[in-house]
């Protein structure tokens, strides 16, 4: 559908923009990043590795963000895609965003601004998650695959039943 050949793209080139850019300055976040993962360091699994080495955790971050991007903005594994730039939205969000942390009214409100981009932009990924493009999703898939089995299984133990019931006639014919 066009929507969606116009769309990915879209929505894509926010995260291979913010992708390529911390990969090639992450000094600029590591700071942030440091301070978010010194925060969490119990509650997340993995978190004790990054804030030994945040630099390398931006960096990680950076790829997820333009490798991500570039497979939604090529619609190849859009659902894959997006849900990893869904995971990765949240900590970058965190980080940059902190605006909760901000004390100066004018950086705040322009932080909370860019922390209410991203979360419509979660949003929107969470849709392109779930976006089957029309076809039936796995649960159907699986759900019609244990119908149509119940269904094979029952029509063959009533064969089966009618063709014992046809030996046994034929054997008390023979017999008789």
């Amino acid at each position: 559908m066009i929507v969606r050949r116009l769309a990915r793209p879209l929505l894509a080139s926010v995260f291979v923009a913010a992708g390529v850019d911390a990969l090639r300055h992450p000094a600029e976040r590591t700071d942030q990043a440091a301070h978010l993962l010194q925060k969490v360091p119990g509650q997340v699994p993995g978190a004790e590795v990054a804030a030994k080495d945040p630099d390398l955790f931006v960096r990680v971050n950076g790829a997820a963000l333009l490798g991500g991007g570039l497979l939604l903005a090529t619609g190849r594994m859009p659902r894959l895609a997006s849900t990893v730039l869904a995971a990765s939205i949240v900590p970058t969000t965190a980080i940059e965003h902190a605006f909760w942390e901000e004390g100066d009214p004018t950086r705040k409100a322009a932080s909370r601004s860019l922390f209410l981009k991203n979360v419509g932009l979660l949003g929107g990924l969470l849709l392109a998650a779930v976006d089957t493009e029309g076809k039936p999703g796995l649960a159907w898939r699986a759900q019609h695959a244990t119908k149509t089995t119940r269904r094979e299984a029952r029509h063959a133990q009533r064969t089966a039943k009618r063709e014992a019931r046809l030996l046994a006639h034929r054997a008390q014919d023979v017999v008789s």
